[in-house]
Parts: structure tokens; C-alpha cells; sequence
């Protein structure tokens, strides 16, 4: 005979696998309506950055380098995300994959750097973990490396309980990304890889031809977050100044390209759900600030989705990619075929279960992103394939 209550006990060990509206449910004690309201309560402090959270292309790499790429015309840069992994064959064979755009004799041509779109180390926040995961998998990298972190950047435990080990959440990603100035630190070991000292875990780079702001969307496994009754609107309101600073220097005639990157997908079908109330996060403070972005980057699902965004804006009909590239070098995962098929405000145009890479290029009329999927032969090399492409007309809005 059963001795507990079974009037109180749940069908369902998530209490929010229900399709009863919201409005109709009934509240669970210390956990709420929705599994929103569980998660928010669950957010770890984001770190106050150390200065101002605005870096320029000199910063990373220097001002020759910045000067060159200025008077090229154009700007390059990477972009991957959910890589980290012990022994990751994968991960290797992206990065050398990327490492091959590179030209020495023409720096210009090459990519300025490659941004890491977050869960740069799994499971093991310690030096050890980011020399393993991170340091001997781009040591043949030859580019500079900044980075928003991801949730596995920011987790405190492991799925067993025992410790990650970060005594504070980003502690690790701190340590490395983050430091009070430029130089190789010490979980690189032999290695030499020079990092740079970014101001904060989030931060805008203001370059030639883009302007790019990377947030952080918290440790939760889903959804994302940039601001929260548990961790406050710090970021949410630094969002919205730099948003507007960047929307007057636009009036100003210095129109640039502008790209969000945040790890948690706004829009995503498959490996991870979309992150709803972080978008409508990003929307207020765009609206707020007069200001879309020409592109968003996000990370998190191993696999490789691309969405348009339809939305008019100040009255201008506006087309924005929404990119969700997380095969950086973990297994990938399952994604459902992209028709092109419009849902609400977005369509879904192009899918791969697959690893791979972005390709950034950006000049003052338009941006152009790509996709490179990356495998392995039966010998372990890499093999590369142009997987999907998009250009954005900077002066029309639209999608060339």
C-alpha cells in the first residue's frame, strides 16, 4: 500500500510537460507556472567587467594590423561555437580547417580574428581543462581568439554533482579571456598563444566596417538570459547605451554593420529551443535605442541552422540573418530539414547536422556570411565543403 500522498505527486517529473495555457496552470510551490520561472531563479552573478566594455581592432592586433585591414577595405573573421572537448579529433580538424584561410604574406586578406561563440571548455574549469580543451586544439591557430562565454563556461557543477572547478561562476574563462593585460596565460602552458585582455564577459568591438556586441547568456542549460530579477538589468541597460551610442554615431555618417553574438539561440528548432524572452531582451533595447542589428550569432545547438528575420523597423523593412552555428567540435546533433517555410516573423532557410565554421567578411556595403562544413576523411583529414552562404545589402536592408 502506497504511504505517500499521491494526490500531491506529479505525472510528469518536469512539471511543465503540460499543454494547459499558462494562464490556466497551476502554481508548483518554489518553482512557478513555467519552467522560465525555475530557471531564472537559478542564474549565477555575472562578473562586473573590469573597465569600460569596449575593445577596438587594435587592441587585438595592434595597430599596424588594424591600419592594414582599414585601408584593405574589408574585414575577415571566424566564428564557431561548442567546442570544447578532451581528445576532440573534431574540434582539431575545424580549426585546422580555418587555419588555412590564413596568409602570412597578405595579413590584410586574412581573418582579423576568430570569435568564439561560447562553451569554450565542458565539465572542467581548471587549467588543466582549458589546456586540454581549448590551448593544444588551436595551437596551430594562427590568428587572435576573444570570445563570449557559453553556459558550460559559466557551470559551477558537473552533471555528477562534484565540482567543475571555478569557485565562482567564469572564474576560468576570466582567467584566460579576460586578463588585466595581453600575454600568454598560465594554463597554455608550453604553448604560445598570446590572449588578449578583454574588458569583460560582455563587451562590444568597435572595428572598421562592423561594429560587434557580445553578450552573455548565462549558465542555464535553456534558455538563455541577459537580464533577470535574479542577476538584475545591468547588462540589459548596458545593451541599450551602446546600442544608442552606436545608432548616433550612425547619424553622424559612420554607418557600420552591427552584429550581436550571444550564445543562447533567440530563434533555434533543434539541439536547444529558441530562447524567447532574451530576444524580446534584445528587442526593447534595440527599440530603445532606435537600432537593429544586421545579423545575429549564437551558438549552443551542435549543429548548423540559418533563419531570416522579416520585421519593419523606424519604416524600414528589414531582413536579418539569425544564425545558430554550435559544431565547433562537439557531436553533432539532430536538425530538422530548413523548407524556407515562414513562421511568425522568421523564416527557416538553410539546416546541417554537421561541424563547421563561419567566414565573416564585412565592407561598407555589405556583409556577407559563410558557412564551411568541415568532416573527416577515412585517413582523419579534414574535408571542407561551402555549405550555405548569405550577403546583406548594408544600404537596402535586405538580403542580396
Amino acid at each position: 500500500m502506497a504511504t505517500t500522498n499521491s494526490k500531491k505527486t506529479l505525472r510528469f517529473a518536469h512539471p511543465f510537460q503540460t499543454n494547459v495555457p499558462i494562464a490556466d496552470r497551476q502554481n508548483v510551490p518554489n518553482v512557478g507556472t513555467r519552467m522560465t520561472d525555475f530557471v531564472q531563479t537559478k542564474l549565477e552573478p555575472i562578473p562586473v567587467p573590469q573597465r569600460e566594455p569596449t575593445m577596438t581592432l587594435a587592441e587585438i592586433i595592434g595597430d599596424a594590423g588594424a591600419a592594414e585591414i582599414a585601408a584593405g577595405k574589408s574585414i575577415i573573421f571566424h566564428a564557431t561555437g561548442d567546442t570544447g572537448l578532451v581528445h576532440g579529433e573534431m574540434q582539431e580538424l575545424v580549426a585546422e580547417s580555418m587555419a588555412t584561410e590564413y596568409n602570412v604574406a597578405n595579413p590584410e586578406k586574412s581573418p582579423a580574428f576568430f570569435l568564439h561563440l561560447g562553451d569554450v571548455v565542458y565539465y572542467d574549469n581548471t587549467d588543466s581543462g582549458y589546456h586540454q580543451q581549448f590551448y593544444v586544439p588551436y595551437k596551430n591557430y594562427p590568428g587572435k581568439i576573444i570570445a563570449i562565454p557559453g553556459n558550460h563556461d559559466g557551470e559551477l557543477f558537473k552533471y555528477d554533482g562534484t565540482s567543475t572547478g571555478q569557485k565562482v561562476s567564469l572564474e576560468a574563462f576570466q582567467k584566460n579571456f579576460c586578463q588585466p593585460k595581453p600575454g600568454v596565460p598560465p594554463a597554455a602552458g608550453t604553448i604560445y598563444r598570446e590572449m588578449i585582455s578583454q574588458p569583460g564577459v560582455y563587451w562590444v568591438l568597435n572595428a572598421p566596417y562592423v561594429d560587434i556586441i557580445g553578450l552573455y547568456s548565462n549558465m542555464a542549460e535553456n534558455p538563455g538570459y541577459i537580464s533577470a530579477p535574479s542577476i538584475g538589468n545591468k547588462q540589459k541597460d548596458w545593451l541599450t547605451k551602446t546600442l544608442t551610442n552606436i545608432a548616433e554615431n550612425r547619424k553622424k555618417g559612420s554607418k557600420k554593420a552591427l552584429i550581436i553574438a550571444v550564445h543562447h539561440p533567440p530563434i533555434s528548432t533543434s539541439g536547444h529551443s529558441s530562447s524567447t524572452e532574451m530576444l524580446a531582451d534584445i528587442d526593447d533595447s534595440c527599440k530603445k535605442a532606435g537600432i537593429m542589428p544586421d545579423a545575429v550569432l549564437a551558438a549552443h545547438a551542435h549543429n548548423y541552422q540559418r533563419y531570416t528575420r522579416y520585421i519593419t523597423f523606424n519604416g524600414i523593412d528589414m531582413e536579418i540573418p539569425f544564425i545558430v552555428c554550435g559544431g565547433g567540435g562537439r557531436v553533432s546533433q539532430p536538425v530538422e530539414t530548413a523548407t524556407g517555410a515562414k513562421d511568425g516573423d522568421h523564416s527557416f532557410d538553410k539546416s546541417l547536422r554537421g561541424n563547421g565554421f563561419l567566414t565573416i567578411t564585412v565592407t561598407k556595403d555589405v556583409l556577407t556570411i559563410n558557412f564551411t562544413q568541415v568532416s573527416e576523411d577515412k585517413n582523419k583529414h579534414f574535408v571542407t565543403k561551402k555549405f550555405d552562404s548569405v550577403t546583406v545589402n548594408l544600404k537596402s536592408n535586405k538580403l542580396k
